[in-house]
């Protein structure tokens, strides 16, 4: 017995701080009694390295390089794409991939490299093997992008999972992004990033890691390109990153540095290089292009925890339209179930839920439900009886239902690794969409058992499916939300197959983009939380999902007036524009804070719907290229040191750069521009870059500017899809995309392409497509011309 886990077992129950406190504490001995039982021990290991190298076969896209006690798979696949598996390792199966891996390059070569080793060359990258094990991606011109050194394992002697380690070195001007969710960023600096979905139990702030959505994704900037790398297990791990150094010691650069240690799975990975555009385009095309929400997905949200009636939910949408703020969905928390059971409803407090969905979607807003794993582990609950019927639940190596701890007490978890058991719950989402509900937010799914000490999730021993390949919760824990979503996802489009479903889910990995999006999770109110928020953003984006956004205001306690709208006004122009609080927290409503603030957040409700047309084709544009709606200033100037430092301005899309005030008492701010001309939105002001200026950021607004010649979609004041044009400079053209969007179903518009050009006085704007040059369907206004 561990002394200090039986402290805090006695701590839990004699403070009375939770009704469930006597369930956690016996959830946390039960989780240790099973792992105790079903783990297997760790005894004695064997290190193993790759060796030398014996000789190699070629293959389509590349071939197998063996070595005396590995070998290792090289494929280049036709997108550029450049795989590399060891101990046999191959591509699938695997939870990343949308569908099959892409087919190999014929055009690749095989062929001895100096010193004893072997080379892959591709049209991008070339791939160097040393004699020992170390590959080396480098550009066609032979500039290295990144050096994976020799891996090593150690192997149980008795069988089993192989842990292993995996150090990396990239040039020493090198940027990290990525790895997930991480409040910490964008950049990742110096320090360790665990892989292990984590619900933090409390409002988190920059410092906390891990959070609710890992990834073992990378994106790294240098002068010499930018690569992804993408390590395809889902085993717990960890990453230690250090930055490197231009001229340390004697003169000569410390390279940067990445270790990679894995409790197992195989080690495999993936790596892309190019442009950023390039290289999100090819994750896209290997994990899937992202969902397209609904349009009015792209609309404000206003959720709690707590609205607690239909009274309060008519009350709160009777306040928004009283002040003549828009409003596109309404959010109900766990306390609109039935004594928080998933898939129900409390009758007292919501008798007619359909007649209050109805009501709400003649005005234009929708009710969006949350949708806990959980289910209570009750004789008489609808859930709980079909689960047990269908054998869904996860079971520990000894056959019994896992049990844990959730909002709903006693509860078991569906194995959603199991297609069967996707199909059973995606049918349950008909009894969500019965009570009217037009779109879902999944929370708990990490997934978290609350526990008085030890890990807050199931058994590491506990039993999955696994798609039939059978293994444990090691191995699971990770895709367990990924696999939800793809429940809930399969569900909703048999369900309702005219309609696009709006997903978001707390915890998730590679490819949750396929089914939806993300948020923040539980933010901690204050401004470290607003900055932290944007960091979220702005990382998972470059891992591949382009809609999140953050809870705005803070998860918890009572923002400031300036706090509340400062945050108010950056969500405005994030894909999820949604405002939430805890139980316990203070409002959210923008009238709370008082008049000022109440009128400067009309305006950026305005604006938002304004933009809706661009954002609209930012969505559209993401799933078919995979590029983020918000994106880091380095975005189209990777090369650009300056902006890769850049951590707080980015680019919504091409045509917009948006800079919030993340500090408080501020009305100016300095923004470091990209190459080009740019104008100030409001007062249409000129500033050149690249280059650093200082704006004005007074309370009523943020910056954001326009570049020069952009051609931006938006809703006039008819309410019909106008240009906002932006004039470029004296010899320069400008231009940009439109995506007519109908706002659901799946009709696939042409992408519409239009050209600025500097005339004189005049702008004259084109549209150019397979029909040659024509008059834009839309009406044109021009702005910047002074």
């Amino acid at each position: 017995m561990d002394g200090r886990d039986l402290v805090r077992s006695v701590s839990v129950v004699g403070s009375g701080r939770a009704a469930r406190g006597l369930r956690t504490v016996r959830a946390a001995w039960r989780r240790r009694r099973i792992d105790a039982a079903g783990l297997p021990r760790r005894g004695p290991e064997r290190a193993r390295v790759p060796g030398q190298v014996q000789g190699a076969e070629p293959g389509p896209g590349g071939g197998v390089i063996r070595f005396s006690r590995s070998e290792l798979r090289i494929v280049v696949a036709v997108n550029g794409a450049v795989f590399w598996g060891w101990d046999g390792a191959a591509p699938e199966p695997s939870y990343a991939l949308a569908g099959a891996s892409p087919e190999p390059d014929p055009r690749v070569v095989l062929e001895p490299d100096k010193d004893g080793g072997w080379r892959v060359v591709a049209e991008r990258v070339t791939v160097v093997v040393s004699r020992h094990g170390a590959v080396r991606v480098c550009t066609p011109g032979g500039v290295m992008l990144r050096q994976d050194l020799p891996p090593r394992w150690w192997e149980p002697v008795g069988g089993g999972a192989a842990r292993w380690v995996q150090r990396s070195e990239v040039p020493a001007d090198a940027r990290f992004f990525g790895l997930g969710g991480r409040a910490s960023g964008p950049r990742l600096r110096d320090g360790a990033y665990r892989l292990w979905n984590t619900d933090p139990g409390r409002a988190f702030g920059p410092g906390d890691d891990p959070l609710y959505l890992t990834m073992p994704v990378q994106v790294v900037v240098a002068d010499a390109g930018t690569h992804l790398v993408f390590h395809d297990t889902t085993w717990d791990g960890t990453v230690v990153l250090r930055e490197g150094e231009e001229g340390a010691g004697s003169g000569h650069d410390r390279a940067g540095r990445c270790e990679m240690r894995m409790d197992g799975g195989p080690l495999r990975c993936w790596v892309m290089a190019g442009t950023p555009a390039r290289v999100l385009h090819t994750w896209a095309s290997l994990t899937g292009a992202p969902a397209l929400p609904p349009a009015w997905a792209l609309g404000h949200q206003h959720a709690r925890w707590g609205f607690g009636s239909e009274q309060e939910v008519r009350r709160i949408v009777a306040g928004y339209q009283e002040c003549g703020l828009p409003l596109d969905a309404v959010h109900l928390d766990i306390d609109h179930y039935d004594d928080h059971q998933v898939f129900t409803v409390d009758q007292e407090r919501f008798p007619k839920l359909p007649v209050l969905a109805e009501e709400l979607r003649r005005d234009g807003i929708r009710l969006v439900s949350i949708v806990d794993p959980a289910v209570r582990a009750e004789p008489g609950n609808a859930v709980y009886e079909s689960g047990a019927a269908a054998d869904a639940f996860v079971r520990d190596p000894q056959g019994r239902t896992v049990r844990g701890v959730a909002w709903a007490g006693e509860s078991v978890f569906p194995d959603f690794t199991d297609a069967r058991v996707r199909a059973w719950w995606g049918g349950l989402y008909e009894e969500r969409l019965g009570q009217g509900f037009a779109g879902f937010w999944h929370d708990m799914n990490e997934p978290a058992s609350f526990s008085a000490f030890g890990e807050p999730t199931l058994p590491r021993s506990a039993r999955h499916a696994l798609e039939g390949r059978g293994g444990d919760h090691r191995e699971a824990h990770n895709v367990y939300a990924l696999c939800m979503a793809q429940a809930a996802y399969g569900g909703l489009r048999e369900l309702a197959p005219q309609e696009r479903p709006f997903l978001f889910s707390r915890s998730g990995w590679a490819g949750l983009q396929r089914y939806g999006g993300t948020w923040s999770g539980d933010v901690a109110t204050g401004w470290p939380g607003l900055r932290a928020s944007l960091s979220l953003v702005l990382g998972l984006g470059l891992c591949g999902v382009p809609y999140s956004g953050p809870d705005v205001g803070g998860f918890d306690g009572s923002p400031s007036p300036e706090l509340y709208l400062r945050w108010f006004q950056l969500g405005s122009y994030l894909p999820l524009f949604r405002t939430h609080a805890g139980l316990r927290a203070g409002r959210r409503e923008p009238w709370e804070f008082g008049a000022e603030v109440l009128e400067h957040a009309r305006v950026a409700l305005l604006e938002r719907r304004r933009l809706l047309p661009y954002f609209l084709t930012l969505a559209r544009l993401a799933r078919r290229t995979g590029a983020p709606y918000v994106r880091p200033l380095w975005w189209s100037a990777p090369e650009d040191r300056a902006l890769r430092d850049s951590e707080d301005t980015f680019l919504l899309g091409d045509g917009l750069l948006v800079a919030p005030v993340l500090e408080a008492g501020a009305d100016r701010r300095a923004v470091q521009l990209p190459r080009g001309r740019w104008y100030d939105t409001v007062t249409e002001e000129v500033y050149e870059g690249p280059g650093q200026v200082v704006v004005e950021a007074p309370l009523s607004r943020i910056p954001v500017l326009a570049r020069a010649g952009a051609v931006l979609p938006v809703r006039g004041g008819d309410g019909g899809l106008e240009l906002e044009v932006w004039a470029p400079a004296r010899g320069r053209t400008g231009g940009g995309l439109v995506v007519p969007d109908a706002g659901d179903g799946w009709d696939d518009p042409e992408i519409e392409r239009y050209v600025a050009r500097r005339q004189g006085a005049r702008v004259v704007v084109t549209r150019e497509g397979e029909q040659g040059v024509t008059e834009p369907p839309y009406p044109v206004r021009v702005r910047g011309l002074g």
